[in-house]
């Protein structure tokens, strides 16, 4: 699966022209990014945009959806986004392919799983033992969500589980309502709004149980980092401000500037995902990743036999910009 995914990446690189920010005749400079999915999990981005922190920095985002970090990736590869928010593993897969202009972290903005796992039936004590015999739909093999779920399930010693690695990503829930696998792990505001329309029931907080790990970064190819770094700067500044303002105001506050980015959510049913994700400490206060959570990162992975080799925290992170940018912060 990876090999195929890295081939086809390379291939897309040498055929297609390099991408560069689209200049615009407001002055502002069009930054494409292309999401793993669309979740209120990633709230401080969208908080950036509807609150005009971009613009303050001169940058239109482009907000694509692509479905799953292989997608994500492909884009970035091929020119089809300046930068792919997803985890930092689909570079790990990139860079075993072969590639040379290899994409890199330059920031991170969760630091934990974002999903809900969600059961046919009301669990008010559920134990993860629960699963055993029964089969869920956690995501792509190979991906941080399903990894992060099966090593969960080894870390709490469940037995005879099934992990369904044959539904797309963003197709989960709908085979779920459909009848497919006893369990599935959801997003918000999904998982919410599946619940009450008692179509399901919230039994856990995968985060919760996953613990830390660099779940949601930002990553771009070396290439266009350094040729656009004014630009990085400013797309971090904003973020940053973001980060902060969610961490500091009521889910209220928040939700009202969300309600432009999910269409037909209420106010209410935002405000309900936002107090999920704080519930669970989701966003991190510091975007620079650290080395501990790389480690155990590449920990899960390797218990799920998805990690061919260890691979260097410096070859695919680059925190240099985002330091930059709390020191000039600071001052």
């Amino acid at each position: 699966m990876k090999k195929p995914f890295a081939i086809l990446g390379a291939a897309l690189l040498a055929l297609l022209p390099l991408s560069a920010c689209g200049g615009d005749t407001d002055g502002l400079t069009t930054v494409r990014l292309n999401e793993v999915t669309h979740s209120v999990f990633y709230a401080p981005m969208y908080l950036a945009d509807s609150l005009g922190y971009y613009e303050e920095e001169g940058i239109r985002l482009e907000l694509t959806n692509g479905g799953g970090a292989d997608k994500v990736m492909t884009a970035v590869l091929s020119n089809g986004a300046d930068i792919g928010f997803c985890g930092p593993e689909a570079a790990f897969y990139v860079a075993s392919g072969g590639t040379t202009d290899v994409p890199v972290v330059f920031g991170q903005l969760t630091k934990r799983d974002g999903s809900f796992l969600v059961g046919r039936d009301p669990a008010p004590d559920f134990r993860w033992t629960d699963l055993a015999g029964k089969e869920i739909l956690a995501g792509r093999r190979g991906g941080v969500p399903a990894m992060t779920f099966e090593y969960i399930l080894k870390e709490n010693h469940v037995e005879n589980y099934k992990l369904n690695f044959d539904v797309e990503f963003n197709l989960m829930t709908a085979a779920f309502e459909e009848g497919t696998a006893d369990y599935c792990t959801m997003f918000e505001p999904t998982a919410s709004e599946y619940q009450a329309a008692g179509k399901g029931y919230i039994v856990a907080a995968v985060g919760e149980a996953g613990g830390e790990v660099p779940y949601t970064s930002f990553i771009a190819k070396r290439s266009w980092i350094d040729g656009h770094k004014e630009t990085v700067k400013g797309f971090l500044r904003a973020t940053l401000k973001a980060v902060e303002y969610a961490q500091t105001h009521k889910t209220d506050e928040i939700a009202k500037y969300l309600t432009g980015q999910f269409p037909p959510n209420s106010l209410e049913a935002l405000s309900t995902s936002i107090q999920s994700y704080q519930n669970v400490d989701a966003w991190v206060t510091d975007m620079a990743m650290t080395k501990a959570s790389f480690t155990r990162l590449q920990d899960i992975m390797d218990a799920a036999g998805e990690l061919p080799s260890r691979v260097d925290f410096d070859f695919f992170v680059d925190n240099s910009i985002v330091n930059e940018v709390y020191a000039e912060l600071k001052k």
